[in-house]
């Protein structure tokens, strides 16, 4: 079965050898950050922080819960060595088939609430990430809900929110995002505050759905039991009417109010870089706040690739560009957004190419935003997850001339982009590069030059000999 909550996570990863407890007390300020985006540069275990300076025994921090392919495959109830190719076949499987959430009465698990002049945020040992950062993030690997109030439509999204007092939180959802949308065009106009949940330590799969890009109207709670193959447990909040994950370490209870906003940030973005300066983020007015006993507050200290952001939230993603792609009748074998690309970079291979191919890849991906400023399309002999073979098709068959394409466009670039102006960052102003990495269409079979790989140059006996025999010659 997959893990029914962290506990059960963490659990299985320390018998994978893919976490490492730190059992002597650590600082919240800095030194847990540090360490956790240290063991994500390396590739290294999760971090299970067992003490935190200034915090009573039991208090906890999960460091990178999604950081590696390997903990992305264990979360998923396969073997730590699973290839990516495979996580995303499986992911891809799983999620055309929705399982509907459960809602129970009562949590699993003993709770502890606070509510009213009882609250505060500050009990929890929310780390201060980065040097420079604009103050203490409670929320950067959680689960935010909230719904239309018209439709009904509950949405799951992953947004990083910053302890503002003891009493409110400062958010910074996109206005693109899905909580954006639904705050400017459902509560702003009519002055109501809106309804939110900061849920904290979910069990992976729950997290890891919060970090996909999935379309309006469709419920991420109902993908989250497709991948865990069973339905997830809900439990309607004490101080409003959302419905959360029952397995939850940490859920903060709240409103966003319309008309106010408070400075958010700097944070370490996902890019691998620092925002400049603050910015006015959400205001989130904390209402109740419930945890359980010894909570875990689960944290991805974003930065320079790998980290959860740029395994676990791109897996999603490349799944919902390939449906795009496939929705437009394009022959879409696979797309990846490898990690070392910050989500700027995707990988797309085709059955057919040709540069008019690699354009319609490109107008479809970026006509609504583009944030993939760079976008490879290979044919389906590289395999995109294999970023050896991808480097090699760009080298050899991107014509440096006819092969590249380079565009702009008004109002729908990210502002994180680093390289980007100032001036750019704030028209958002999109620089889209396509690569055209296929033959050209209108080439003759005997115009393409034979690939000299393993696969392609040796007679099928002559691979078996070697494949049957390889251990005997002394390999792994």
């Amino acid at each position: 079965m997959v893990p029914k909550d962290v506990r059960e996570f963490i659990t299985t990863l320390e018998s994978t050898g893919d976490l490492v407890r730190i059992r002597e007390a650590v600082d919240w300020e800095l030194e847990v950050g540090a360490i956790s985006r240290r063991s994500s540069e390396l590739g290294g275990p999760a971090v299970l922080f067992e003490q935190v300076k200034e915090y009573p025994e039991g208090f906890r921090i999960l460091g990178g819960p999604l950081a590696t392919w390997r903990r992305l495959a264990i979360a998923l109830e396969l073997s730590a060595e699973t290839s990516v190719r495979e996580i995303h076949r499986v992911y891809e499987e799983r999620v055309k088939h929705p399982v509907k959430p459960v809602v129970v009465k009562s949590w699993s698990h003993r709770r502890h609430i606070m509510q009213c002049n009882d609250i505060d945020l500050f009990r929890f040992p929310a780390p201060l990430c980065h040097e420079l950062d604009g103050g203490r993030y409670i929320g950067t690997w959680d689960v935010v809900v909230c719904r239309d109030p018209d439709t009904g439509w509950t949405n799951w999204g992953m947004y990083r929110f910053m302890v503002h007092n003891r009493r409110f939180l400062v958010g910074a959802p996109s206005p693109a995002s899905h909580l954006g949308m639904l705050l400017k065009q459902k509560f702003i106009p009519t002055g109501q505050p809106m309804p939110v949940a900061v849920v904290i330590g979910a069990d992976p799969l729950c997290s890891l759905v919060a970090a996909t890009g999935f379309r309006p109207g469709e419920s991420e709670a109902d993908f989250a039991g497709a991948l865990r193959q069973e339905a997830v447990e809900l439990i309607k909040c004490q101080s409003n009417d959302l419905l959360v994950p029952a397995n939850a370490e940490i859920v903060i209870e709240g409103e966003v109010l319309p008309q106010a906003a408070a400075p958010e940030g700097p944070f370490g973005e996902y890019t691998g870089y620092r925002r400049e300066a603050d910015h006015l983020g959400v205001l989130m007015r904390v209402t109740a706040i419930t945890y359980r006993d010894s909570p875990i507050l689960t944290m991805s200290c974003l930065g320079v690739p790998p980290d959860d952001s740029s395994v676990a939230g791109a897996l999603g993603v490349s799944i919902g560009l390939k449906r795009r792609l496939l929705e437009h009748g394009l022959p879409v074998t696979d797309v990846f957004l490898p990690p070392e690309g910050a989500s700027h970079l995707v990988v797309v291979g085709v059955k057919q190419g040709g540069s008019a191919m690699a354009q319609r890849v490109r107008d479809i991906l970026t006509g609504r935003r583009a944030w993939y400023t760079k976008i490879m399309v290979v044919n389906e002999d590289v395999d995109v997850f294999d970023m050896r073979q991808v480097w090699h098709a760009f080298a050899v068959k991107c014509h440096s001339f006819r092969g590249i394409f380079l565009t702009q466009q008004e109002g729908v670039g990210s502002e994180l982009t680093p390289c980007y102006s100032k001036e750019e960052r704030e028209r958002r102003v999109g620089a889209i590069a396509l690569f055209d990495c296929t033959w050209p269409p209108e080439w003759s079979q005997s115009d393409i030059p034979v690939k000299m790989s393993f696969d392609e140059a040796y007679p099928a006996e002559v691979k078996n000999k070697v494949l049957n025999k390889w251990s005997r010659y002394g390999f792994k």
